[in-house]
């Protein structure tokens, strides 16, 4: 049958390219717009149907179906003219790129059903586009010469379809090997218990760029790139960037300071300006510090080499507070003090040693005046709650024991001047003027 459509379509001048390249377009519209509508009409129905079969799992998965739908259908609908049809030239080549890029997508989309990860699906998936294109050609040597006859020439270059092919190739693996090299570097450096969060983020930021740099190498020397071409076009592009990243570098420089000089490390409790939190991450660009509000505050690098910091954490966690209360003139001053240290000392996250204290700081306008200064060892759990719960057991004791607390008051004294003055005459109404 194959052989008698043959004959029938060389009868009718299908040799002609330009025929052939217009019914592979049509085609490639055709399987395009079915992929749609399969997509949209058949989507929700497989989507309801697979939730209700299967539940949560089945909703996490049901996702991907209007996609599967989508290219799967194209794949259907242009394997059969590309069997049949005798193309070639560009004609082949479009209807030969667009199966294949259908069929990579459709095993992508299953696989990612199936819960592989997303950089693993794209290696699959260029692996079939490459290798359908290769058996739709007749094998590697016709897909090449194709890709290679397919060019555009841009002054005295010439820039072909498999030059674009390879370095989207060669950029794929070198990301995917980065990737890799990265996760396995840090999983590697995180288990290194012999050295401090500052070391082991130090030697993960200094081992990335390394990664990024041979990786970069490599894909130059693999494209054959001639950087002695691009001698005036690099310096120039190098000083605007220079020019234009000055402060993303210096935030890149200022990181590394901050982690081989351990002035800031993941982990510490700082303030910086009206931030207070504990940092979370160093960075290339900022420092991420997340406070008690759970609000995360990125900081750039050079802030916290140029500003005053306070490192709550640097040498010793054990950090004091402070908290001031007022007492009524009319109190027992020594129960009052005792009944301070024996809030101090229960609430959970006072540190025994050093022991709670009491300071009679002044006898102020209201009252007297006292610090009760207690240590915790945990400042990243935050103080205010520390100061809430030591005053919240302060009051009940207070209560028991009689211990006031002044009010806010204020005397005030009138002195009116009498009308008549001892010795002398009446004086005089005012005159408002009127």
């Amino acid at each position: 049958m194959t052989h008698m459509i043959n004959q029938w379509l060389a009868q009718m001048g299908w040799s002609a390219q330009k025929e052939q390249l217009a019914v592979a377009a049509a085609l490639f519209a055709v399987a395009a717009l079915a992929g749609e509508l399969a997509a949209r009409l058949g989507g929700p129905a497989c989507m309801s149907w697979v939730q209700s079969r299967f539940g949560v799992r089945g909703a996490l998965s049901s996702k991907h179906l209007p996609e599967l739908l989508r290219f799967g259908a194209g794949a259907v609908i242009l394997a059969f003219p590309l069997t049949i049809l005798p193309f070639d030239g560009p004609a082949l080549m479009v209807l030969s790129t667009g199966f294949s890029a259908a069929l990579a997508m459709t095993v992508s989309t299953v696989l990612r059903i199936g819960g592989m990860p997303l950089w693993t699906c794209i290696i699959l998936a260029i692996t079939i586009l490459v290798l359908t294109m290769a058996g739709a050609l007749g094998g590697v040597g016709p897909l090449t010469a194709s890709l290679d006859a397919t060019a555009l020439h841009v002054g005295m270059r010439r820039i072909s379809l498999l030059t674009v092919v390879n370095f989207l190739i060669v950029a794929a693996v070198l990301f995917t090997a980065t990737r890799v090299a990265n996760h396995l570097m840090t999983h590697a450096v995180g288990r290194l218990s012999a050295l401090d969060l500052s070391q082991r983020a130090l030697i993960q930021k200094l081992g990335s760029l390394a990664v990024v740099l041979v990786a970069l190498l490599f894909g130059v020397d693999i494209l054959g790139i001639d950087l002695t071409t691009l001698t005036v076009f690099s310096g120039a592009f190098g000083l605007a960037v220079g020019f234009g990243l000055q402060k993303t570098f210096g935030n890149l420089i200022a990181g590394l300071i901050l982690l081989m000089d351990k002035s800031v490390k993941p982990g510490d409790v700082v303030a910086v300006g009206d931030t207070f939190g504990a940092i979370n991450k160093i960075g290339i660009r900022a420092v991420s510090v997340i406070t008690r509000d759970g609000k995360e505050h990125l900081i750039p690098n050079e802030q916290l080499m140029t500003q005053p910091v306070e490192n709550w954490s640097f040498s010793s966690r054990d950090v004091r507070i402070h908290i001031p209360v007022v007492i009524a003139y009319d109190s027992d001053l020594k129960r009052a003090q005792e009944l301070m240290i024996q809030a101090a000392k229960a609430s959970r996250r006072v540190l025994p040693k050093p022991e709670p204290s009491v300071w009679l700081l002044a006898y102020g306008e209201r009252g007297l005046e006292h610090d009760i200064m207690v240590w915790i060892i945990d400042p990243e759990q935050g103080v205010g709650n520390v100061q809430s719960d030591i005053l919240n057991r302060l009051w009940e004791l207070f209560r028991a024991n009689g211990i006031g607390l002044p009010y806010p008051q204020r005397d005030v004294h009138l002195h009116g001047e009498p009308l008549h003055k001892p010795g002398g005459a009446n004086l005089p109404p005012a005159d408002d003027g009127r």
